[in-house]
């Protein structure tokens, strides 16, 4: 006979590897940070769409879940990718590699409403570069702003407060890559 998988005790050791907490597993799944506490601690069960649900957020898939083997994945499909939209700060985030906490990079796809923004991120290691799709942005880094049109690119040391803030009347859609991983 087969020995059972403990399912909670394994997506938190799979959590804690990709150095997420519970609220950003949360997030990138679509449920709730106390429904990720209870799926940890067994208490509750997922659906099969649910669990694929988690484990797309934890960048691996049902068949790797089970056999315990994470192979890297190379080449990301839409399927593959996470959305979280946050109506009040005006943005959507996409990220296009749903596992890559655990990289030394992280690429996402970010859409600014007019008046939207980021959210502020105060100084921390690492270096951010970003690629405007579409509109035009703000970059604010301390006290200083930047405008950064479609077709241009920004790239700092993160070592100051910023954020980002569409100013203009249209959307903007930029491409922003953190090192290390910090969306």
């Amino acid at each position: 006979m087969m020995g059972s998988v403990d399912i909670g005790e394994k997506i938190k050791q799979l959590r804690l590897l990709n150095s997420l907490t519970q609220q950003e597993l949360a997030d990138r799944s679509e449920l709730s940070k106390g429904y990720i506490s209870q799926l940890e601690r067994n208490i509750i069960m997922p659906t099969i769409a649910t669990l694929q649900d988690v484990l797309t957020g934890l960048g691996t898939n049902l068949a790797e879940f089970f056999s315990g083997s994470y192979a890297s994945q190379i080449v990301f499909k839409k399927k593959d990718m996470v959305t979280k939209k946050d109506d009040d700060m005006g943005h959507s985030i996409l990220w296009m590699v749903p596992d890559c906490q655990k990289n030394s990079m992280e690429p996402i796809m970010m859409t600014l409403e007019p008046g939207g923004e980021s959210c502020y991120d105060d100084s921390h290691q690492g270096e951010e570069f970003g690629y405007v799709l579409e509109g035009s942005i703000r970059l604010e880094l301390n006290d200083k702003k930047y405008t950064v049109a479609k077709g241009q690119s920004f790239y700092y040391k993160a070592d100051v407060r910023h954020v980002i803030r569409n100013t203009s009347g249209k959307k903007a859609v930029l491409l922003w890559v953190s090192s290390p991983p910090s969306f």
